[in-house]
């Protein structure tokens, strides 16, 4: 990937200007597809260190190249889990001596998800012309109409905007979205509910505990998912345990099962799958935090 981005940027200095879009292209198409070498990273600071010049980066070639969907998807995908490990996980821990400055951080995260969000919508409006004005109006009808390629936009584009709601309880209008949130889930697990081993899955076991009307099968559904995200992923991810224990184990006050998933997420070898070495090191400095903070969730 340094041989292709020292040979662009050459070329995008040096060169025509026919030449410079198919540097642009090429350069361009290697860091849509780098986030395999991030995600086999195990150190966390050095990859959140070094995410904002790739983000920058592909912002600006994005300017040169608006409709490669690739980038859109990996800025879509790369805002929404730099927010969420590096802007939000950071707030919780803030907020124990500095609320002021957890509130900010939280508002920066939410800004980061929005930025996702849109950047998830120019892709699928890229694919489907109209197809954010077109959500809007009727979200069942308009998601109906992708196909299983668009799966990943799907998904990147519904969590990011689930997570911006999650930090705007005081904004209404972004909370009436929730419905388009969910249309655009549902039909990424309808078209493929296997992508990325069980993420949907993953996704939904929060979900299914926090929509509003979930109803009293909601435990059953996030758990149903919980079961579905461990066997695709093979057992070799942290985050499901984790996700069961927020979402369900704080919810019932069931403080024997939320301390034994969160133990459970800590014996997942983070070296067994280099390609989630990265997300599982995350995953457990989440759980090492939350249990180390167990007595706040709980009242015995």
């Amino acid at each position: 990937m340094l041989r292709v981005f020292v040979l662009s940027l050459f070329l995008l200095l040096f060169s025509g200007c026919s030449i410079r879009n198919y540097a642009t292209n090429a350069l361009a198409d290697a860091l849509a597809e780098g986030g395999s070498v991030y995600a086999s990273d195990g150190d966390i600071e050095l990859v959140g260190a070094a995410t904002p010049f790739g983000l920058k980066t592909m912002e600006t070639l994005l300017s040169r190249t608006p409709e490669h969907r690739g980038l859109l998807l990996a800025l879509a995908r790369g805002f929404t889990q730099y927010a969420y490990v590096y802007v939000e996980f950071p707030a919780n821990e803030l907020e124990e001596h500095d609320l002021h400055g957890a509130y900010l951080q939280r508002g920066r995260a939410r800004n980061l998800y929005l930025r996702a969000r849109d950047y998830g919508l120019r892709g699928l409006d890229l694919k489907y012309p109209a197809f954010s004005k077109n959500l809007k109006l009727d979200a069942e009808r308009t998601v109906n109409g992708t196909s299983a390629e668009t799966v990943p936009l799907l998904y990147w584009t519904a969590v990011s905007w689930a997570a911006a709601i999650s930090l705007s309880k005081d904004d209404a209008g972004l909370i009436a979205d929730l419905p388009v949130v969910e249309a655009l889930i549902y039909r990424a697990m309808e078209l493929d509910e296997n992508y990325e081993f069980g993420a949907i899955h993953q996704f939904l076991i929060s979900y299914e505990m926090s929509k509003p009307g979930a109803g009293r099968n909601a435990e059953a559904r996030a758990r149903s998912h919980f079961n579905q995200a461990v066997r695709l992923s093979g057992g070799h991810q942290a985050a499901p345990y984790i996700a069961l224990a927020e979402a369900v184990s704080v919810a019932r006050q069931n403080r024997r099962e939320y301390t034994d998933l969160l133990r459970r997420a800590l014996q997942v070898k983070t070296d067994a799958k280099p390609e989630w070495r990265l997300v599982n090191r995350v995953m457990q400095r989440r759980a090492r935090w939350l249990l180390a903070h167990v007595d706040d969730y709980f009242s015995n």
